[in-house]
């Protein structure tokens, strides 16, 4: 069975770390042998005049030297007007994606075409198989739902291409819901949470991680005090400015900030005027080898998100066994499934700090913690992704 996927996020040279999780669970899917991928990544590239002033970085349509993928991918550029076109850009991208898709179809036809989020892909997806004549399939991870189909002008096109399409998929059974709240068909969606890979994401002793984040020479987290962490882009959805606040009463601990983003220079500033320079080290985009090890040594992963699907960064936490304290939105539920796991808390900076403080006086055991990640694996990803696209292949 083959085939054909549209992630606009997989990492590229430019972003080695851009859509990890679509690569791992696409090299999961590829290591049970029983489907044949090929993956197409859509590339925005600002149409001209634009594109003089704001070119494609170095790399963006080309992998990291770092990664040889068991699968063809192949990157292609789709042009766009910044902060104007995503009513246009499922068109544009279709435009762009529609005559590689013709010619890797005529050569060995496809049984399927899926996206990989359900904006923009999604309509994109759906113009593509209409033109070859294929089932569709998309999946929801957040966002595309809680953002974009609240917007007039992609709303549309979401329900569209959900009922064209013959399966869809939801990070969560939250998800599922606000799926169907939101106009698509409950039948046809399914539920299929992240994967996570365990070789990587586990345990190492706190006071082991903490020795071996302070000898960094990139990190240089000191040992003493508790050590907060917040993983994910700095940007306004993730709440970290709730969490620099939140630090202001929670005595004597550091906030890690591990990730990079528009919003760094204004929690930087917000920081200061709070008197918390001191307390608050940003991280920058920590590499996948050195990130175990830093949730490792966190006494509690927060994210107080706007809105998730479920996040990667909330398992990938809690299989290190550090507990989380996320705000109950999208999949929450089903990943803090118990005390133990971490604290369900309102997006204040006065509910967030107690939520700390009361695991920083009661920890529970990294191993005790991670038990609640023990169900998360890439390779049960892999298997529903598989039984999912043979399902809604035609005989």
């Amino acid at each position: 069975m083959r085939v054909l996927s549209l992630s606009t996020l997989f990492p590229s040279a430019a972003r080695p770390g851009f859509g990890l999780f679509v690569a791992r669970q696409f090299d999961a899917l590829a290591a049970r042998g029983d489907i044949e991928l090929a993956l197409v990544c859509p590339v925005a590239r600002p149409v001209w005049p634009l594109s003089l002033l704001r070119r494609l970085p170095a790399g963006a349509l080309a992998l990291p030297a770092d990664r040889n993928p068991p699968f063809p991918v192949h990157y292609v550029p789709f042009a766009y007007v910044p902060g104007i076109s995503a009513r246009w850009n499922p068109a544009l991208l279709a435009r762009a994606v529609l005559p590689l898709a013709r010619r890797l179809h005529a050569e060995r036809p496809f049984d399927v075409i899926d996206a990989q989020f359900f904006y923009p892909e999604g309509p994109a997806a759906a113009r593509v198989a209409h033109a070859l004549g294929l089932p569709l399939s998309i999946t929801a991870r957040g966002s595309d739902i809680h953002l974009w189909g609240k917007a007039a002008s992609a709303r549309p096109q979401i329900l569209s291409a959900g009922q064209q399409a013959a399966g869809m998929r939801a990070v969560s059974a939250a998800l599922r819901a606000d799926m169907i709240d939101l106009g698509l068909p409950g039948d046809r969606i399914e539920v299929y949470h992240t994967g996570l890979d365990h070789t990587r994401f586990k345990p190492v002793p706190r006071r082991e991680a903490r020795q071996q984040v302070a000898a960094d020479a990139e990190l240089a987290i000191p040992c003493e005090g508790p050590l907060l962490v917040a993983v994910g882009n700095l940007i306004p959805l993730k709440g970290q400015a709730l969490v620099i606040e939140a630090l202001a009463a929670i005595p004597q601990a550091r906030l890690v900030l591990a990730g990079q983003g528009p919003e760094r220079a204004n929690f930087a500033s917000l920081a200061s005027r709070l008197g918390l320079e001191e307390r608050v080290q940003f991280a920058g985009s920590v590499p996948a080898g050195k990130l175990a090890t830093l949730l490792s040594a966190a006494d509690v992963m927060v994210l107080p998100s706007e809105r998730e699907g479920l996040a990667n960064a909330w398992v990938e936490a809690i299989a290190c066994g550090t507990p989380i304290v996320i705000p109950d939105v999208g999949g929450a539920r089903e990943v803090v499934t118990g005390p133990d796991a971490g604290r369900l808390a309102q997006r204040t900076p006065a509910a967030i700090a107690e939520a700390v403080r009361e695991l920083l006086a009661n920890p529970p055991s990294q191993a005790t913690v991670a038990a609640h990640a023990a169900r998360f694996s890439w390779e049960v990803n892999a298997a529903g992704l598989s039984a999912h696209y043979r399902r809604i292949a035609r005989p």
